[in-house]
């Protein structure tokens, strides 16, 4: 489910001054990517025992979201794309269906609780008596159902299809066009009740867990959105200036890109807030370190993007607690290799493709120098990744996975074996046929600290004889980076830098399918949907063979390097010591009742 594009985070953190440090031939120590890189050890929580007040809790938090361009605005996330929507609409609950544990297996007590039948093949949904919206209206079977239904839609904006999907029964019928209904998805005590029956033609093991790819699990608020069309819903005012929510806050105001502010939803079923106001604000990640030792904001965003520089800058701060976890995220370089069908609504690769030499991609990524980059400016924050799998997924993760260390030797060897050579006497590589190579090279507008990777990135291309240039001559808007990616078809990028932040449970389907719109770089294979079809088949309830076939698609993709791992981070967040209550921990789902303030100013 839910997988979000996010603000390029955890290895935007070079110095300008040190980038001769960063570009020696070879590393000195091959690091396999595991997490004992990061240094720095951070509690998920904040364990502040000062007692909160009745004045205090009449005040307003206030949080930042770090953020280099406006939020879209888009608060359904059937719809949403960018994890700082997801940020800026935190309060409202996010319309999650259903408690987790702290390894995000999915309980009961939430909005609704689950039961699997492999027997049957079914998902069973049941709503709690008391589950209304914030504007009082009850939440029904048919607000369970709809998600499906805007996800598949032909004419939707939704992002989250993928071919899991189809398990459902009359789900690749609706997706088609052929049916107006998805039959799989019934109500046995009518679209009014609190029953929802989804039929499969199997289940998968994954759906044992919150954000599998199988079972969507957010609702949407039926009556009040039924009479705009999917294809204008995103845009809509239900969606962008007054939506409503199941969570513990309302939604008060927002100002398009900038903020959102909050206060109680008197309808939600479960603990009653602390706190009367919330505000949430963008803030640019050249000025965030600045408004925190300033006291403007009690906390960033959790899962906002904060990087090591500012660790460096903030770690001290006698008033404020850091408190983090690895990262449900990474930093990735994708590869432009094909193009989407929107006919077929399927990925294509192109043979014919500037970037599709496996060769090629392998030598981009092995002339980096992401160890020594991580190692000397994450400041224990952030350290070179070796899969497309983090390592907060202990059981799937693949820690013997070397991934792409700094090797330039190794590097001209796949570039002169593939034919992509200096002729005539030019500076420059040609490709195989002779002619003349431009790469493009699209990267998003941060810190200067980003800026000067990303030069980094080019001299270690131009090291071994690539012409890689940024796109444009330029870094680009957040926004306008995505927007030429997700083009159908597009030439303007070959190769870029970007991050994921993923949902709750690893299967790529979503990120890396035939069918999935999010793989923007058009990375298609035979093998490659086998073994993500294999990580939830019936073999994979034997969850040793699940782990297998795991680690197996991470050498695939390594040596496949059409997407090719960055960086692995934490997720952190500085704390104001009048902040109480502060958990990330996955089972503390209720993360804003909780908290509570014990000083009517910021301390």
């Amino acid at each position: 489910m839910v997988k979000k594009k996010l603000a390029l985070s955890a290895m935007a953190v070079l110095a300008t001054l040190s980038l001769a440090a960063c570009s020696s031939s070879s590393s000195k120590k091959s690091s396999s990517g595991a997490n004992d890189n990061a240094s720095v050890k951070l509690s998920e929580s904040y364990n502040n025992k000062a007692k909160s007040t009745t004045a205090a809790n009449n005040t307003t938090l206030k949080v930042a979201e770090p953020n280099d361009s406006p939020f879209q605005g888009i608060s359904d996330p059937v719809l949403a794309s960018n994890a700082e929507d997801s940020d800026v609409f935190a309060p409202g609950g996010s319309d999650s269906l259903f408690n987790v544990d702290k390894n995000y297996k999915i309980i009961d007590g939430g909005l609704a609780n689950l039961r699997l039948s492999r027997k049957n093949n079914t998902a069973t949904i049941t709503l709690r008596k008391d589950a209304k919206w914030s504007n009082g209206d009850p939440v029904t079977a048919k607000d369970v159902e709809y998600p499906y239904e805007v996800i598949a839609n032909k004419k939707t904006t939704s992002q989250q299809y993928s071919s899991d999907y189809a398990r459902i029964k009359g789900m690749a019928a609706y997706h088609s066009g052929k049916a107006k209904t998805i039959s799989g998805i019934t109500f046995p005590d009518g679209q009014k009740g609190r029953k929802v029956v989804i039929h499969y033609s199997s289940i998968s093991p994954s759906m044992k867990f919150s954000g599998n790819s199988f079972l969507w699990t957010t609702v949407e608020p039926y009556e009040y959105i039924k009479n705009v069309p999917i294809a204008k819903l995103a845009a809509s005012k239900q969606v962008r200036k007054s939506p409503i929510f199941t969570g513990p806050y309302k939604l008060d105001k927002v100002v398009e890109g900038e903020s959102t502010t909050w206060s109680p939803n008197k309808y939600y079923y479960g603990k009653p807030p602390k706190i009367k106001h919330i505000s949430i604000n963008v803030v640019s990640s050249n000025n965030i370190d600045k408004a925190i030792q300033s006291k403007k904001y009690d906390f960033t965003a959790p899962g906002g993007v904060m990087h090591g520089t500012d660790y460096k800058q903030l770690k001290n701060l006698k008033n404020y607690k850091m408190v983090g976890s690895a990262a449900l995220s990474y930093d990735y370089f994708g590869f432009n290799v094909g193009h989407y069908d929107t006919k077929t609504g399927k990925n294509v690769m192109d043979k014919n493709s500037k970037m599709a030499n496996k060769n090629l991609r392998q030598a981009m990524m092995y002339a980096l120098n992401l160890d020594q980059v991580t190692k000397k400016f994450g400041y224990g924050m952030t350290w070179r990744a070796n899969t497309l799998i983090p390592p907060i997924f202990t059981k799937y993760w693949d820690s013997s996975e070397k991934g792409f260390p700094l090797n330039l030797k190794k590097a001209k060897q796949l570039l002169n074996e593939a034919g992509y050579k200096k002729r005539n006497g030019s500076k420059w590589r040609s490709d195989p046929n002779g002619k003349k190579l431009t790469i493009y090279f699209g990267a998003m507008t941060g810190t200067s600290a980003q800026a000067a990777e990303y030069q980094d990135y080019l001299q270690q291309w131009h090291k071994i004889g690539l012409n890689v240039q940024l796109t444009g001559g330029k870094t680009m808007e957040m926004n306008s980076f995505y927007s030429t990616l997700q083009s159908p078809k597009q030439s303007k990028i070959d190769v870029y830098a970007a991050a994921w932040g993923l949902s709750s449970e690893p299967t790529p389907t979503q990120l890396y399918g035939v069918e999935a719109p999010y793989n923007m770089g058009h990375f298609v294979s035979k093998e490659n949907t086998k073994l993500m079809n294999e990580m939830n088949s019936e073999k994979a309830w034997n969850d040793s063979y699940r782990t297998k076939i795991f680690k197996k698609w991470q050498a695939y993709m390594n040596e496949q390097a059409a997407v090719a791992p960055g960086s692995f981070a934490y997720t952190w967040s500085p704390v104001n010591k009048r902040v109480k209550g502060y958990n990330i921990d996955p089972s503390n789902n209720e993360f804003w009742s909780n908290l509570s303030l014990t000083s009517t100013k910021i301390q």
